[in-house]
């Protein structure tokens, strides 16, 4: 059973920074739409269209992917989205040259988004059986992260059981 794209946080607001009436509107309809995949991903990319840099939209694009275990393309979605969240912030797009000194990462906006899409990543990568590539952003995830705000902790356990497994 695939779950719905759930784009609004418990209080109401937009996850990750708020979005034009216009985009939000396509946004809800893609929700409305989850049973239709093909016209919920049409909604989600004319989204997209609308407003190339307003990084919920991406979470609802990688979110959809994820759902529908289309990996690669969830994967290339939170690639590019870091990109877009790196720009908003000010900080180099690649992860691997992050500290903790990089940005604020306790302020909400693009800092939070670019933390929650990096988690993202890691539990992608870990479900593509890329388990060095999930421990290495997970690794730097725990570093510009200590206080574990987006929880990534939980996707870290994950990948110390399979590590385990191996």
């Amino acid at each position: 059973m695939e779950r719905p794209i759930e784009l609004r946080i418990s209080n109401g607001r937009m996850a990750f920074g708020d979005v034009p009436e216009h985009v939000d509107e396509r946004l809800q309809a893609a929700v409305q739409a989850r049973g239709n995949a093909a016209e919920c991903e049409a909604l989600l990319w004319e989204a997209h269209r609308l407003a190339p840099r307003v990084l919920p939209v991406f979470y609802a694009l990688y979110k959809f992917y994820f759902n529908r275990k289309r990996l690669d393309e969830a994967e290339r979605v939170a690639l590019v989205a870091l990109d877009v969240a790196a720009q908003q912030i000010g900080i180099p797009a690649d992860w691997r040259q992050l500290t903790a000194a990089s940005a604020d990462w306790t302020a909400e906006g693009p800092q939070r988004f670019f933390l929650f899409t990096m988690k993202a990543l890691a539990f992608i990568t870990l479900r593509r059986d890329r388990l060095p590539d999930a421990l290495a952003i997970l690794a730097k995830l725990a570093e510009i992260d200590p206080g574990d705000q987006v929880g990534h902790g939980v996707i870290a356990a994950m990948a110390r059981g399979v590590e385990g497994e191996g």
